[in-house]
């Protein structure tokens, strides 16, 4: 991996930030705090770009987004000084569940999505209530795998970090002097009890990085990326519509 300046880094993002806020004529920023190394390193930017910057913790089923999540999402809020608001969503989902049941059967990864796009309905919501952009906090990693819900966490105004990878992000947080316990635990959606991103997906953050960044890789590893990326090509196509190219 190539040498990065963070600090140069850093303020060339923020001040790319302030320019979207500028140019929508928006007067604040929204988004999700999940806890998680994405949504921390989203949330330092943009209360470094615009001192109107709200994070909404969005708790939906998962026990893990009622204690780790959380608890991590509130200290990254603490240290930089970013307003945060709680929003729990289970109810809402339950009650999506139990109307689609007497329609479909709803099949596992369709109701694990559901968080995810509640999620984003929510933010969308305070955002158009209170004059905001919704940031965010998808990488460049997730996004080569395909490892993001339609619709979800795929969707926001503008998008800071979208092209760093998972390995250069844990870098970033390091040089910002981000909570420990936000780097060194293990990444997870935190879309049901016990998921992990690397398990899930079968390939490590680092293999798929080592590839990104370097275009190595062993056979095994690259057999799962293929699979993940080309299975995933339609989420990052844009919208098919009748006589546009």
């Amino acid at each position: 991996m190539v040498e990065r300046n963070w600090s140069e880094e850093y303020a060339s993002r923020v001040k790319w930030i302030r320019a979207q806020l500028e140019a929508s004529g928006a007067r604040g920023l929204v988004y999700g705090n999940s806890g998680g190394k994405d949504s921390a390193l989203v949330g330092i930017l943009c209360k470094a770009a615009c001192s109107d910057t709200l994070g909404l913790i969005m708790p939906c089923s998962s026990k893990r987004n009622y204690s780790m999540d959380m608890e991590d999402g509130l200290a990254v809020a603490a240290q930089y000084q970013i307003e945060t608001r709680t929003i729990d969503l289970t109810a809402v989902r339950e009650q999506e569940l139990a109307a689609l049941g007497g329609a479909a059967k709803v099949s596992e990864l369709a109701a694990a999505n559901i968080a995810p796009r509640l999620r984003m309905t929510t933010l969308y919501a305070v955002a158009a209530s209170e004059d905001r952009l919704v940031a965010g906090t998808g990488n460049r990693s997730e996004a080569y795998m395909g490892y993001f819900t339609k619709w979800g966490d795929g969707a926001y105004d503008f998008n800071p970090i979208g092209d760093l990878t998972v390995t250069e992000i844990f870098a970033f947080l390091r040089y910002l002097g981000a909570p420990r316990q936000i780097i060194e635990k293990a990444p997870s959606a935190g879309l049901f009890d016990g998921q992990t991103d690397e398990e899930e997906m079968g390939v490590s953050y680092r293999a798929i990085d080592e590839w990104l960044l370097d275009g190595s890789g062993t056979e095994p590893d690259l057999a799962v990326m293929r699979r993940f990326h080309e299975k995933s090509e339609h989420k990052r196509r844009p919208i098919p519509v009748y006589g546009r190219e």
